[in-house]
């Protein structure tokens, strides 16, 4: 059976690193679009230029976010199908998300263009710098139903354990997006608007490379009988894949308010934490590669009953986050200033201040990042064993902390409050997850057959 991988046997710390590797690579290359658009804007057009990209950031993020929560979610169903050899489920799993994803990806392209422009007004985006935005963030929604398909195309191939398919793919679009960003920014002069339009032509890309290595998995036989509707089916999905969604939505919510905060700083404060939210990304990405990978290495396990491996696939990932996220931090400690100047053309009037910024930001961020990826780890275990409420309530959390910090804590230490209020909304999105973690493991994971380990 190609482009598969059953996880059901062997060392859990090896495939979990197996699977996470590429995953990796696949993350930081899908980063690269925004990074890539915001160091070709910030450097070729101007600060106000990447102020304008930064000002969309999580207006956009909300989309992304539920999107990705809903394929995610999708995914469970089909590895956890794929663990228990039931393909005929499967195959019909398959067949419901990609038909939710197409109209749930179509709802958000509608609304969101329609929001965009109050919601600029709303979060008090400067003047000089709205029309720019809104351009931007409308480009980026129009390409919603290109995005839902790449990452619904990516998750079904993770389900079955490839992870080099869409890192393949991510390589290709990236290159794309890079040669597309300067063809349309430079010699085109299309400035923010071609940023935009070359990230959603490089994710399309993605998407048709995934399709095609999808038709080449035996197992998969979409057949007319597939695509029937299914209300305990859709139903069931709705159930895990809705609050991972819902919680994202608020997560974005949170950071939304959290913008309107920082747009009131001015442009040198919203260009600065913006070049630092771009290099968040690169960091985040190791944290949602193993967060991914344990999740499929545990949904194939404790869809197989192989309830003990679940428990050492989860240990095994947080030794490996731990390793991971303290590396991190020595290497962003050391080249946060260079890596930063990526963004911003020092020689330009405001630009040194917002660097200044930019590298404070970044340094209270890196000194907290172990906390973001053992949220990542108990996280995506409680999705892979069926509990999708405590995703929903780390994420409400998280919710009230930006808002807390943004609009109380501010008042008295001022914007000092907008660059801890990220490390104050992992550490208690974490607890939320952590604490539960080891509370179901005992009901559900006591006992269970067992594979013997190599």
């Amino acid at each position: 059976m190609k482009r598969t991988v059953d996880m059901t046997l062997g060392s859990p710390t090896r495939h979990i690193l197996k699977f996470a590797f590429p995953l990796i690579i696949t993350n930081i290359g899908q980063q690269l679009y925004m990074i890539v658009d915001a160091a070709i804007v910030g450097r070729g057009v101007g600060v106000d230029a990447l102020a304008a990209v930064g000002a969309t950031d999580w207006s956009y993020w909300m989309i992304l976010w539920t999107v990705t929560g809903i394929t995610q979610g999708f995914a469970t169903f089909v590895s956890r199908y794929f663990g228990d050899k039931n393909y005929k489920a499967m195959n019909r799993a398959i067949a419901t998300s990609v038909v939710l994803c197409a109209v749930i990806g179509s709802v958000l392209t509608v609304a969101g263009i329609f929001a965009a422009r109050p919601v600029l007004n709303l979060l008090n985006t400067p003047t000089e710098i709205i029309d720019d935005a809104n351009i931007y963030l409308v480009t980026m929604i129009s390409g919603t139903l290109v995005v839902a398909a790449y990452n619904m195309a990516a998750s079904i191939l993770r389900a079955f354990g490839d992870g080099r398919t869409p890192l393949i793919a991510m390589v290709i679009a990236a290159l794309l997006n890079i040669g597309l960003d300067c063809l349309f920014v430079f010699l085109f002069d299309m400035e923010i608007f071609g940023a935009a339009l070359a990230s959603v032509l490089s994710q399309a890309v993605s998407f048709v490379y995934c399709v095609i290595c999808i038709k080449k998995i035996d197992c998969i036989e979409l057949t007319r009988d597939c695509w029937r509707p299914d209300r305990a089916r859709i139903k069931n999905m709705l159930l895990l894949g809705t609050p991972v969604a819902l919680q994202n939505m608020v997560l974005a919510l949170g950071g939304i308010i959290l913008q309107s905060s920082i747009n009131l700083q001015g442009r040198i404060f919203i260009a600065g934490y913006t070049a630092t939210n771009k290099v968040y990304g690169l960091m985040e990405s190791c944290a949602l590669s193993v967060g991914m990978a344990c999740a499929t290495f545990l949904s194939q396990n404790y869809g197989a009953g192989l309830r003990d491996r679940v428990k050492q696939g989860t240990a095994a990932a947080v030794r490996i986050v731990t390793v991971m996220a303290f590396a991190i931090i020595g290497l962003l400690l050391l080249v946060k200033r260079p890596l930063l100047t990526l963004f911003l053309d020092t020689s330009e009037e405001g630009a040194a201040l917002a660097l200044d910024k930019a590298v404070r930001y970044l340094t209270i961020m890196a000194c907290f990042l172990v906390i973001l990826y053992y949220l990542h780890v108990f996280r995506n275990a409680l999705l892979a064993m069926e509990i999708g409420k405590w995703s929903m309530i780390s994420g409400i959390s998280e919710f009230f902390s930006r808002v807390i910090m943004s609009k109380v804590v501010i008042n008295y230490i001022g914007s000092d409050a907008l660059f801890i209020s990220e490390p104050v909304a992992w550490l208690g999105s974490m607890l939320c997850v952590m604490l539960p973690y080891f509370y179901y493991r005992s009901k559900l994971l006591s006992g269970g057959k067992e594979k013997e380990l190599t």
